[in-house]
């Protein structure tokens, strides 16, 4: 049964989702609703969309409330993780509204929310990210053409003394630089492998499918949309090995998943390994626990 109406139950509900303590890393958006938009392109909807896009400029909560009619339900489900929207209620409509409940939390919780099988960004919810991307990249092109106001030359400036308040005569570099490598680029594939490639584009799924992303020197398998997350792809029937091949390859991964890691992180982006096997995770997961792995089922 699908929610159409605001019980007083599911106001409290909300009220106490809205209380929840922000994820770690979560950093606020400049647009509300671009960040509305990342975040509903990771879930099924039955309307292609249309009711994000209209709602995508009210708060979270907000717009989960009165979108989670459209949300495919029957691809999703809803862990309270947290147990914070847990009600004493027992009627029919308890599942529904703790559902709405653990959907509507300003923060995404992982684990809270689990869509089964691949997701395609609902066209609606595409075409307003890309607006927004094309709206942004105008005013920043804007910003580049603007002159900027003639400074005094260095010969003409007034010595300061070393330790003045106001600093030396010749500028400190920027402690935090902005650091152009650390843009993602959309590459072309260095992978043939079909299969493969399919699982990266439809299971984080991939902001740009059909290609790599480059970050700091460093092809990634894909750019999760909606989120800064990069993932590298694993299709191995690693359960089908011997345990002499399985060993093999952990070794050959772990040369490799530290190295990506650590550059994602330096680079302000979490960093997921997909595998396709519970035992290629269990294997991954012995040899370093401090690695995200999460099985995609994804086949050959």
């Amino acid at each position: 049964m699908r929610i159409r109406t605001c019980h007083a139950p599911l106001l409290l509900l909300l009220s106490a989702c809205a209380t929840m303590d922000p994820s770690l890393g979560e950093t606020e958006d400049p647009s509300p609703r671009y960040a509305n938009l990342q975040r509903a392109a990771l879930y099924p909807w039955t309307d292609d969309g249309q009711c994000v896009v209209r709602e995508a400029s009210n708060e979270w909560p907000i717009l989960a409330k009165r979108c989670f009619h459209a949300l495919d339900r029957d691809r999703v489900r809803f862990r309270d993780v947290n147990k914070k929207c847990a009600i004493a209620s027992v009627d029919a409509a308890a599942p529904a509204v703790v559902a709405l409940c653990i959907f509507a939390a300003p923060e995404i919780v992982a684990g809270a929310v689990i869509v089964i099988g691949a997701v395609v960004v609902a066209a609606a919810v595409q075409e307003g990210i890309d607006a927004y991307q094309r709206h942004a990249d105008r005013e920043r092109a804007e910003l580049r053409t603007q002159p900027t106001p003639a400074e005094e030359p260095l010969a003409n400036q007034t010595p300061k003394p070393k330790g003045s308040p106001t600093g030396d005569i010749f500028p400190v570099p920027d402690a935090n630089p902005r650091r152009p490598e650390c843009e993602a680029i959309p590459v072309p594939r260095a992978s043939k492998d079909n299969p493969h490639n399919e699982c990266a584009d439809t299971f984080p799924p991939n902001r740009y499918p059909g290609r790599d992303v480059r970050v700091g020197g460093i092809r990634f398998d894909a750019l999760q949309v909606g989120v800064r997350v990069l993932w590298e792809i694993k299709t191995h029937q690693f359960d089908k090995y011997n345990a002499f091949v399985q060993g093999m390859e952990i070794k050959k991964e772990l040369k490799q998943i530290p190295k990506e890691r650590a550059i994602a992180l330096a680079c302000g982006y979490d960093f997921v390994v997909g595998v396709s096997t519970l035992e290629h995770k269990k294997a991954l997961m012995e040899a370093d626990s401090s690695l995200h792995v999460v099985v995609t089922g994804c086949t050959r």
